[in-house]
């Protein structure tokens, strides 16, 4: 928001705080740009200064909430040369993230769109994990070429299954584990690796 004047800064931050209340509760397709600005306290006009339609205004307030989880595993995975623990170590944040911030999770979950794509610039780290893990031979042809849709795919649906009613973090965990072994056996690393990597996050190489 560099760009912006003072009092556009001021609209489009009420805008982004009140999206999140609001996609938390329902996915951007049963919302209405008028909920939206009244939540929000601006005129409707003002919605169309900052984003083209609701779906680029969900696709903004996701991006955030992805950086936000793309931070943590970024921090996770410092020191980590292999990137197979990488890629484990990025599944194992999604769960303590659904754990730790359901509310954040559900708006990213409803709002996710084109974020699963290789090519979406959010997906940076976990496509050079991949093409890391595929040139050292530590993953299948097939993982190398698909592997990053996959993965992200495997990890929106753990964190999906986070919000379910009555689900609790030692659950989850488990859930976690399970995934990620059979997840990366998927990928075709050895399973002697796999147990190991499966048991929780790596935070040393």
């Amino acid at each position: 928001m560099s760009g912006l004047s003072p009092r556009a800064a001021r609209t489009r931050t009420a805008l982004v705080a009140a999206g999140f209340d609001l996609l938390a509760a329902k996915p951007i397709d049963a919302l209405t740009i008028d909920e939206v600005v009244a939540a929000a306290g601006v005129a409707k006009g003002s919605f169309f200064n900052h984003f083209a339609d609701k779906h680029a205004f969900a696709g903004a307030i996701a991006g955030v909430v992805r950086q936000e989880l793309e931070d943590e595993i970024t921090a996770i995975n410092q020191g980590i040369d292999n990137p197979v623990a990488r890629i484990a170590n990025g599944m194992w944040v999604c769960a303590e993230f659904v754990i730790h911030h359901p509310k954040r999770t559900a708006v990213l979950l409803r709002a996710s769109g084109n974020i699963t794509a290789r090519s979406h610039p959010l997906n940076r780290g976990v496509s050079r994990d991949f093409d890391d893990a595929g040139t050292l031979g530590l993953i299948s042809a097939q993982a190398a070429r698909t592997g990053v849709l996959f993965w992200v795919g495997l990890c929106q649906a753990l964190m999906a299954s986070g919000l379910d009613p009555g689900m609790d973090p030692p659950t989850l965990r488990q859930r976690a584990q399970d995934m990620v072994w059979l997840g990366l056996t998927g990928l075709g690393v050895d399973p002697a690796r796999v147990t190991d990597l499966a048991r929780g996050c790596h935070r040393t190489p």
